[in-house]
């Protein structure tokens, strides 16, 4: 296997004027970190991602998940930081990855909508690595039209009482506490959605289904029967739920593009390593002209992936404006081009491609599910048509031509 520290795949990006010196400081380090550190056995998911929260916040890596309030490295969360940091542990192990993740995502809505008591009672933990954080928001029904909920939570007093259940919910089984979005009611659709942090070990809440897939992580089905949460654990006012969950997922949406941006620059590495050892008709692959050219699409692929990735984030932290649009669209390019990049790796390295064990098929199967959830590529092409048209029709309105 190739090593991440030295190829050219793996640190041309960082001299872009997206970064400060500080984010490329940051990149090296986590780089060095992981070649000398990162070492979890794979056998049992479950523990190995437990390993991986653990070890991960030892090494400070997971105070970058919240503000420096509550024991986080800097003052607000930062995107470019985030990116960094997920295309880092990708290119080296996508489960470290997943684990990293997850408690940014898990616990982000606390960070943008929480009380200070909630705050301090859970964001701590999670920058030390000792609670696990889940984000618990689709449905069996529910998955890309998050408007469509069911699952429901009625006012009791000083408490929410909640029904229903919530799927594909990742870290699920695992986590120490969800953050739960429920429809209360306050108004139809989206606007009467509402959030809440619940501990796993709350009466009501159930693990009813583990679930199974190619790239394996702790994934569940959650579900609540009668599950009493008190009022104080909600995340912003009533009703706010939906806002809440967009909020958080426009921040932690580029960071699945930087995520597949490490998948990609992992799968080029190999593909290069391959072609230029690889004998093949009185020389090397790489000597053939069909396999230059699909070196050449794939290095193109993962640049053009990395622009709108980091100026997705550098927009959000510099610029401070709304990324809806931007970030969908590096999500969308950059998990589309790192599955062609990987399945051009996959058939440079012929049967050894599909063999299990090899790096280009895990990677093969850990990119998949990257083009789907936290909205999948047809989504993504919604939002952006969507942001596209309402910015033309607010260019075009009265009001604004006349100012």
């Amino acid at each position: 296997m190739t090593s991440p520290t030295t190829t050219m795949a793996g640190g041309g990006h960082l001299d872009l004027p997206f970064f400060d010196d500080t984010h490329r400081e940051l990149a090296r380090e986590l780089d060095a970190w992981c070649a000398a550190s990162l070492a979890v056995d794979h056998a049992d998911t479950d523990a190995a991602c437990r390993a991986l929260v653990r070890q991960l916040g030892a090494a400070g890596w997971l105070r970058y998940c919240v503000p420096q309030a509550h024991g986080g490295v800097l003052p607000a969360l930062d995107s470019r930081a985030l990116c960094l940091l997920r295309e880092t542990l990708a290119r080296h192990d996508g489960l470290a990855d997943f684990a990293f993740a997850m408690q940014g995502l898990g616990s982000g809505a606390i960070t943008l909508a929480g009380s200070d008591a909630l705050r301090e009672r859970y964001l701590p933990r999670v920058a030390r690595g000792e609670a696990i954080a889940a984000f618990a928001l689709s449905e069996p029904e529910a998955g890309s039209d998050v408007a469509a909920m069911q699952c429901r939570a009625t006012r009791d007093g000083d408490h929410y009482v909640i029904d229903g259940s919530k799927t594909w919910i990742s870290n699920g089984g695992i986590a120490d506490f969800y953050c739960v979005f429920v429809r209360t009611g306050e108004a139809p659709g989206a606007r009467g959605i509402s959030a809440f942090v619940v501990d796993a070990d709350t009466p009501g809440l159930s693990i009813a289904e583990r679930i199974d897939v190619m790239a394996p992580h702790p994934l569940a089905t959650l579900a609540f029967d009668g599950c009493r949460v008190p009022v104080a654990n909600r995340l912003g006012e009533a009703g706010q739920g939906f806002k809440v969950a967009m909020m958080t997922l426009d921040i932690f949406r580029a960071s699945v593009a930087a995520a597949a941006l490490g998948f990609g620059r992992a799968a080029l590495d190999e593909a290069v390593a391959r072609a230029t050892t690889r004998p093949m008709f009185g020389g090397v692959l790489a000597d053939l002209q069909l396999t230059q050219a699909a070196l050449g699409d794939m290095a193109t692929a993962i640049d053009a992936a990395a622009l709108l990735t980091y100026r997705a984030a550098w927009l959000r932290d510099v610029r401070g404006v709304r990324t809806t649009r931007e970030a969908a669209m590096a999500k969308m390019v950059a998990t589309e081009n790192a599955q062609q990049v990987i399945d051009r790796a996959v058939q440079m390295f012929g049967g050894l491609g599909v063999k299990v064990g090899t790096r280009v098929e895990s990677l093969y199967r850990e990119i998949r599910s990257l083009r789907i959830y936290e909205g999948a590529t047809e989504v993504q092409k919604l939002i952006i048509a969507r942001e596209t048209l309402a910015a033309h029709r607010a260019s075009s309105s009265p009001s604004t031509q006349s100012s």
